[in-house]
């Protein structure tokens, strides 16, 4: 039987999830300690082996928690997911977790690592909790509630973090994008491709070129997808990611009333009816993701017409890659 997740129990998780994702950030602290001593010359203990090591810690931590506290929940996790337990996605509430977002990150000490936690419910991300431990920020979100972002022992603070300005054009925008994982000639030079014709001015030979204002990777795409909430980042467009990666900022983005689309497919979808923000099940999990940050009405068009807009004019400008 399917459990029936009313605000009020969507808030008391809420609790318990922040709760969670701090006591496995001091574990993903610990982790990247013992990581950074490995960076001497005489050590013998891989620096790799101990991100796996940590990355299994705190999913353990983490399911264990939950299997305590939710018995019924099922979990969906990025360790047990690669060991081989792949539920599918169903109508039952569910924790999809990624233990150490930014493993690249963690190894090299770049304080943009997080831990992202997110619940989904009928198949949709309906709360999402992203802690950064190392510069202590934690994004929070709850379906219908808004979300928020406490820095350190502060108060909560509403997402975007300022009044959303327009986005006239891509010419304009700060975007975040990955290189991702795969480093074959094919995906690097259709990335390539696509990241100078992003940038590249198109008076100087780019053809096609948006001369965006700049482009940024933080190494993670959960807090990629929570500085698109908070306002900074006017976009973040990846391929290859996973459910994990991106369920709980999902939910914070859109709470912060940001949009998130799938592939070129989806908004290039001929049929009306069909809304490319809709985050369903295929986008989800379709491993393809672009997101828009809230932009406000004009005399112009409305803030969603307008994210439609660049997302169609960003789409437009790069390269579909073959999630790998």
């Amino acid at each position: 039987m399917t459990t029936n997740l009313q605000l009020t129990e969507l808030r008391s998780i809420l609790t318990f999830t922040v709760k969670l994702a701090r006591t496995a950030g001091t574990l993903m602290l610990e982790g990247s300690q013992a990581i950074q001593s490995t960076l001497d010359i005489d050590s013998k203990v891989n620096s790799i082996d101990l991100v796996t090591e940590y990355d299994i810690a705190v999913e353990n931590l983490v399911m264990n928690e939950i299997k305590r506290e939710y018995p019924n929940f099922k979990f969906i996790g990025e360790e047990s997911y690669s060991s081989g337990t792949r539920p599918e996605l169903t109508d039952e509430p569910t924790f999809c977790v990624d233990p150490i977002d930014g493993t690249t990150n963690f190894v090299h000490g770049f304080p943009y690592i997080c831990i992202s936690l997110g619940v989904i419910y009928q198949k949709r991300p309906v709360l999402g909790v992203i802690y950064n431990p190392f510069l202590n920020h934690l994004y929070t979100a709850i379906e219908g509630q808004g979300s928020y972002l406490t820095r350190g022992s502060g108060q909560p603070m509403k997402l975007p973090l300022a009044s959303p300005k327009p986005l006239p054009a891509l010419s304009k925008a700060l975007i975040a994008v990955e290189w991702g994982s795969a480093r074959d000639v094919q995906a690097i030079s259709a990335r390539s491709n696509s990241f100078l014709r992003l940038t590249g001015d198109p008076t100087d030979g780019v053809s096609g070129g948006r001369m965006a204002h700049s482009l940024r990777s933080l190494g993670s795409a959960a807090l990629n997808l929570a500085v698109v909430a908070q306002g900074a980042f006017d976009l973040y467009w990846d391929i290859g990611c996973w459910a994990w990666d991106v369920c709980a900022g999902v939910v914070i983005v859109q709470e912060a009333g940001g949009v998130v689309t799938g592939s070129h497919a989806v908004l290039a979808a001929a049929d009306p009816s069909i809304d490319p923000f809709k985050v369903t099940p295929e986008i989800l999990t379709g491993r393809k993701y672009l997101a828009v940050r809230r932009l406000p009405d004009t005399p112009q068009e409305t803030g969603r017409e307008a994210q439609l807009r660049i997302a169609r004019e960003f789409y437009g400008t790069v390269e579909d890659i073959q999630a790998k």
